[in-house]
């Protein structure tokens, strides 16, 4: 399974080889656009997109990139509180 992660793109970096750089949660990468390169490289900047391993895969608007974002957030509160009872179910194991 492949998990595409929103970013914006916020520069246009190598217009000859498509690269831009995004910025996905806090975090800016370059990466490139050929796959929503549609119209002028310039126009993409502040687009949103979904962003895999190094590759903006499909362009999507700002209210699911808003959406998906949470939902990743949520993800990862839960994945956190499951560890929290996996590791207290550990100790008390071990007091036992």
């Amino acid at each position: 399974m492949c998990l595409g992660i929103p970013g914006q793109i916020v520069a246009i970096t190598d217009e000859a080889r498509m690269m831009a750089l995004a910025e996905v949660s806090g975090v800016r990468r370059e990466v490139n656009v050929a796959c929503i390169l549609d119209r002028p490289i310039a126009d993409l900047v502040g687009e949103w997109a979904l962003i895999h391993v190094g590759f903006a895969m499909a362009r999507i608007d700002a209210d699911e990139a808003a959406k998906t974002l949470q939902a990743l957030h949520d993800l990862g509160e839960a994945q956190e509180a499951l560890e929290a009872m996996e590791d207290g179910a550990r100790a008390l194991e071990v007091g036992q």
